[in-house]
């Protein structure tokens, strides 16, 4: 028995045929606008995203590095390089044309690493207004060069021997307590030409005359880089040549000391420059 003798008449087999190929049509239809709204879907989709991606909120103005704007541009932590220092080194760079999320920065960033007391920076971005933070970390200056003890600071080094000179970054701020040191520069021993090893001798020195004469530090003078003299709170103090038995030397601070009291006013200096010997040096 065949499918079509269920049917007791031709006509009904026939509307039968007819009711399915309704039920076909309808499927085909439903499929095809499910299609379409899946494609019409994906085009506002990505019509949205393509939009939404050009809002100008993703964009840094095209003149920010060149005309200041704190709405934009935020630079932070920076206490020995002055902002308009980084302003002028902003201005040698391109404002990126790219959404804030895909411009590139790291040619701002390395040219303001380029600068002598920067350590690292770190660029931070924001959008909507697109706004970019900059945090700048300074390296820490333990020593100041000065020719004379009256005279402001002309230069100075990072712990790490990195040297910082000019009006850019000088005088440094109050709160960087350094050790002056006086040098002409051009005398007998540049300071341009001090490296790491040289910073941490002078450091140690620092250490040992404030150690064992239980007084502040107001200056070494190396001016003369053969014949060292310390300024403490008292009395200058004179070490003599840099050598190996500079520390010793100063190890007789305490026995000497006690002695300047007594000629009170009438010291010019304590000579410790000898081996073995000390005296003072009267006015």
């Amino acid at each position: 028995m065949t499918d079509y003798e269920e049917f007791e008449s031709p006509e009904e087999l026939l509307k039968a045929k007819q009711r399915e190929r309704q039920v076909r049509k309808g499927k085909k239809k439903q499929s095809f606008l499910k299609s379409l709204l899946r494609f019409l879907t994906g085009c506002a989709i990505i019509a949205g995203v393509y939009y939404f991606s050009t809002l100008s909120g993703w964009y840094l103005p095209k003149d920010v590095f060149n005309n200041f704007n704190p709405a934009y541009i935020q630079i932070v932590d920076n206490k020995i390089v002055k902002t308009d220092k980084v302003k002028s080194v902003m201005k040698q760079v391109e404002v990126p044309s790219l959404p804030i999320y895909m411009a590139n920065l790291n040619e701002l960033k390395y040219k303001l690493m380029s600068l002598a007391p920067v350590d690292e920076v770190y660029i931070r971005r924001y959008a909507f207004p697109a706004r970019l933070l900059i945090i700048i970390r300074e390296a820490t200056p333990v020593i100041t060069i000065a020719p004379d003890a009256k005279v402001k600071p002309v230069a100075a080094f990072t712990r790490e021997g990195r040297l910082i000179i000019g009006a850019d970054y000088l005088p440094l701020p109050d709160e960087y307590k350094t050790i002056k040191v006086l040098s002409y520069g051009n005398k007998g021993d540049d300071y341009r030409k001090w490296d790491v090893s040289k910073i941490r001798q002078i450091q140690k020195i620092a250490k040992y005359v404030e150690t064992f004469s239980r007084e502040k530090i107001e200056y070494i003078d190396m001016r003369n880089p053969d014949d060292i003299y310390v300024k403490i709170q008292t009395v200058p103090v004179r070490l003599g040549p840099p050598d190996d038995n500079i520390y010793e030397r100063i190890k007789r601070l305490p026995s000497i000391l006690p002695q300047v009291e007594k000629v009170k006013g009438k010291v010019k200096y304590i000579d410790l420059s000898w081996e073995k010997v000390n005296y003072l040096k009267l006015e």
